[in-house]
């Protein structure tokens, strides 16, 4: 019976004859381990030492998480986080709230998604209020100077993921307050290249086209970009990750009526469209739909106005006259504003009698026959380009001019 006692003591299994193992198994008593003290048990039975007993050796130089309770507050680098609750909800509902537009407008905040745009949010002056991160490595990642005042919470990425528009997100999502052109500051190195051209956007629809068209008018070194009421909201999501930092490097001015728009360029502006309408390619004929005069004056606008419920009257207006040009032809001067219409709807109406106002005109591009006009964003990344080599000419040509050579004849 001792022999019996002692195999069993030693092997952890009692073998009965004719019937099945028995396996008896050595249990200690239970013991609730965090997340910390798991991996130092961990590391304790590798090194077979006593978890239970007080650590004597020194911390991981570069530990993957600062020692901390699984939940509540922590510190890293000086800067306090907080480590989401399960069943959190404050990621879901902040980024459900703020993807909308009514939410943005009346509580005055957009959201930020992704390392890069954070940073040049934060580096443009942009107040960040709540950043969600799913990893301490990611957090490094920013400007970590820039968020001691910042409401820090982390969560699993997994949840920054299912809230995530980004098809890799990044782990990263910042709440904003939304910013204000008059109060940022723009880089200095996009304002020693930027060259006396604006943008007005006219009833641009499209997030994509709207943010590639900023994200254009930064490339081409554009003063600022107008965008009146007609356009999709400036701060969407889409719009920002389409822009790709454009909203924090120039001015963008949106929501504005027509009738404020001069009050946003100088008095000796001139302002051009883009005339979507045509891409005629033999410049040795009139295109058809101009008259001799190269303008479309003739062309008239019908609106419906009416006395009663059952009587309508149509009357005829005519549209501004506003001459037509090549986009290659010179056409930039020392202040140039290009309106560029959406795909949808076009140019308004108020669009050119702006551009009839300031002596402006109508831009067209020379396309092949038969083929429909180029969408909004390409349309205006050639015309902006070009707009630009023309200014960049003129201050060439003058500089020549009033060279020593000049100055000495």
């Amino acid at each position: 019976m001792a022999a019996l006692r002692s195999s069993v003591c030693r092997w952890g299994a009692l073998l009965v004859p004719g019937s099945r193992q028995l396996r008896l198994l050595r249990r200690r008593p239970i013991e609730l381990l965090y997340p910390q003290k798991e991996e130092a048990a961990a590391a304790g039975r590798r090194t077979g030492e006593n978890p239970s007993r007080p650590a004597t050796e020194k911390p991981d130089s570069a530990p993957r998480e600062p020692p901390g309770r699984p939940f509540g507050p922590s510190l890293l680098d000086g800067l306090s986080y907080e480590k989401a609750f399960p069943g959190d909800k404050r990621l879901a509902k902040v980024v459900t709230l703020a993807k909308s537009k009514k939410f943005r407008e009346q509580h005055g905040k957009i959201l930020v998604e992704g390392r890069r745009l954070i940073t040049d949010a934060l580096g443009a002056g942009a107040l960040l209020q709540t950043l969600f991160f799913s990893t301490v490595e990611s957090l490094r990642e920013l400007p970590l100077e820039k968020l001691k005042h910042v409401k820090l919470i982390k969560v699993k990425f997994e949840e920054i993921k299912m809230w995530s528009d980004l098809v890799t997100p990044q782990g990263a999502i910042g709440i904003f307050v939304r910013p204000d052109h008059s109060k940022m500051k723009y880089p200095a190195i996009q304002q020693e290249h930027t060259v006396p051209l604006f943008l007005i956007g006219d009833n641009i629809r499209d997030p994509g086209n709207l943010g590639t068209i900023l994200r254009s008018a930064v490339a081409a070194g554009c003063g600022k970009v107008l965008l009146t009421k007609g356009c999709v909201d400036v701060w969407e999501p889409k719009v920002l990750r389409a822009g790709m930092g454009a909203h924090f490097r120039i001015p963008v001015i949106s929501n504005l009526e027509w009738e404020v728009i001069p009050n946003h360029l100088s008095s000796s502006t001139r302002v051009l469209v883009a005339d979507p309408s045509h891409g005629w390619t033999d410049h040795s004929v009139t295109p058809p739909e101009l008259d001799a005069a190269g303008d479309r004056s003739w062309r008239q606008v019908e609106y419906q106005e009416s006395d009663s419920e059952d009587e309508e009257g149509e009357f005829l207006l005519p549209l501004p006259k506003v001459g037509t040009l090549c986009y290659s032809q010179p056409w930039a001067q020392e202040q140039t504003a290009i309106v560029i219409g959406g795909e949808t709807h076009g140019l308004s109406l108020e669009a050119l009698l702006l551009a009839e106002k300031t002596g402006g005109q109508r831009l067209y591009i020379p396309m092949v026959p038969a083929v429909d006009s180029l969408n909004s964003a390409m349309a205006a990344s050639v015309l902006l380009f070009e707009g630009r080599r023309q200014l960049l000419s003129m201050v060439s040509a003058t500089n020549r001019t009033d060279g020593p050579n000049s100055s000495v004849a």
